[in-house]
């Protein structure tokens, strides 16, 4: 993969002003971005959240899923820290679009759990990829991270791209009664840790 820096603004948010960065994968075309706060750039370990676009939890508010209110309490975390980055990532539903996300869905509705869904449409659970994160912390001037994920998966795979995860922050928010099988089947099937505590990695 290769990822090009494309352009950077002010983003005045309610939760503060933000900086974006824009990056494009030149093979793919398809486009990152990167929010972040403060001085990042120091080598001090920085408080960041890896965030794959979901439309449906971060735009429409979608009681389904935890995805809204983890990227909202991410902001939030990061605001109040003064400092921060958030790497959103275009690999919706998990890697396999927003069409396929609708299907699976419809697949819930008749029963399946969001993995099973997956499977029945000839994708693996998890079909998402973070060999851009390395690129864009990179150019962002961040060496470590404290990461703001359940996923211990995450942490191995961004590690695997040579990211130095000093401590993994659990982001427990966003349970309601739509959502308890799915967050159920991310614990059992996805090894997220629900609920958890800081732990050294």
């Amino acid at each position: 993969m290769s990822f090009d820096f494309v352009a950077a603004s002010r983003l005045p948010t309610r939760f503060g002003e933000f900086s974006i960065h824009a990056f494009e994968d030149t093979e793919s075309g398809k486009e990152h971005v990167a929010l972040s706060m403060g001085v990042i750039d120091d080598g001090e370990a920085v408080l960041a959240r890896v965030h794959s676009e979901c439309l449906t939890g971060d735009g429409f508010g979608s009681l389904r899923c935890d995805c809204g209110p983890q990227l909202e309490a991410a902001m939030r975390q990061i605001a109040d820290a003064r400092r921060g980055v958030i790497l959103y990532l275009r690999q919706e539903g998990r890697g396999i679009g927003l069409v396929n996300k609708i299907r699976a869905y419809a697949l819930q509705d008749a029963g399946a759990d969001t993995v099973e869904a997956n499977e029945q449409l000839g994708f693996d659970a998890d079909l998402r990829e973070y060999a851009m994160c390395e690129d864009m912390l990179r150019h962002l001037g961040v060496c470590k991270v404290r990461l703001l994920t359940n996923n211990p998966k995450k942490v191995e795979a961004l590690q695997a791209h040579g990211i130095v995860v000093e401590e993994r922050v659990p982001l427990i928010t966003g349970l309601n009664p739509y959502n308890e099988g799915y967050m159920q089947t991310k614990t059992d099937k996805m090894g997220h840790m629900l609920p958890g505590e800081p732990d050294e990695v």
